[in-house]
């Protein structure tokens, strides 16, 4: 098959491209570089720089092109609180430009790579898809805008849509931004160097943590799966882990030294997050096959990010 994957040279997009360049296909990646880094995809994949809301530019990428992977987005749950505005202009207009393009060439299918953001703070766990989305933040917003959109002008237009919710996804290859960076890299790398883990209140609150392979997997399913256009899936692990369990098997995983931190003045984010991945069973033959602790494992395995500092040598 041919497919047009957007944010190609981020960390799903790219771990997504060189998967599907292994298995044969013809790939084609766009990504304006803000955040990913070209250097992580195969030569294999056929790589653009370019904005997604370039449409003459998505009009020669999308030529034969037999389903579109939508990843481009901005991500920082953070930043898009100081930044709305560019949120809503890449994560939703990004979003519609990229369907006004597959119109116009005949792209009959797209995957939109969402979030479980959009859940926000619910009453009840594991989180279906049915649940009425509760989003805190604009990003949150943005990703079920998108949604939005994409199930409407679908409609309209004929073409065959659907958005993969994906919970906390993490594994080698994650970038780790200065500022906001994803929890998983940043506790691996702390604990690794014996550094500092700074937890926002008191660790107690949940996420669903899936490994990046587990997500690849789902995504290549939802490319050719019958039956699911319109369809929100969640894809996550199913298990839900308190902040405090990560950091004890980071722990245990490293034999680190680390020490640990309460920050109790910044806000959390929402008390618990679980995906129910009941229906991405059911439509996409999905069922996660790494735990925390393995995912963990290869993660600092593979990723070049958490290697321990050399010991200085003194005189002699």
């Amino acid at each position: 098959m041919n497919y047009l994957i957007t944010g190609a040279a981020g960390f799903l997009g790219s771990a997504l491209a060189n998967q599907l360049a292994r298995e044969g296909h013809q790939v084609r990646g766009l990504d304006d570089l803000s955040t990913g880094d070209p250097a992580t995809l195969s030569p294999d994949v056929h790589f653009t720089r370019g904005d997604v809301n370039d449409r003459p530019k998505l009009w020669t990428l999308l030529q034969d092109v037999d389903c579109v992977y939508h990843l481009a987005a901005r991500v920082s749950v953070p930043e898009s609180v100081l930044y709305p505005r560019e949120y809503n202009a890449v994560n939703v207009g990004g979003t519609v430009s990229l369907m006004e393009a597959m119109r116009d060439v005949g792209v009959r299918r797209v995957v939109l790579i969402s979030s479980g953001a959009v859940y926000g703070d619910q009453q009840g766990q594991p989180l279906r898809e049915t649940a009425e989305p509760n989003p805190r933040s604009p990003y949150a917003v943005s990703k079920l805008a998108a949604e939005y959109y994409l199930r409407t002008i679908g409609d309209l237009w004929g073409i065959e849509t659907v958005s993969l919710r994906v919970f906390n996804a993490y594994g080698p290859g994650q970038r780790l931004p200065a500022s906001h960076p994803p929890v998983i890299p940043y506790f691996l790398r702390q604990a690794v160097r014996n550094g500092t883990l700074v937890i926002h209140g008191h660790g107690e609150q949940t996420r669903d943590y899936v490994y990046v392979d587990d997500v690849v997997r789902a995504m290549i399913a939802a490319s050719t799966a019958a039956n699911i256009n319109h369809l929100v899936i969640n894809v996550g692990s199913g298990r839900e882990t308190s902040v405090r369990e990560l950091v004890r098997q980071i722990f245990e995983l490293v034999e680190s030294d680390a020490e640990i931190i309460y920050n109790q003045r910044n806000d959390p984010g929402v008390s618990r997050m679980c995906a129910d991945i009941s229906l991405a069973k059911e439509k996409l033959n999905y069922q996660p096959r790494f735990s925390l602790a393995e995912g963990l494992h290869m993660t600092l395995e593979r990723g070049p990010l958490y290697k321990r500092e050399p010991a200085l040598r003194t005189g002699g």
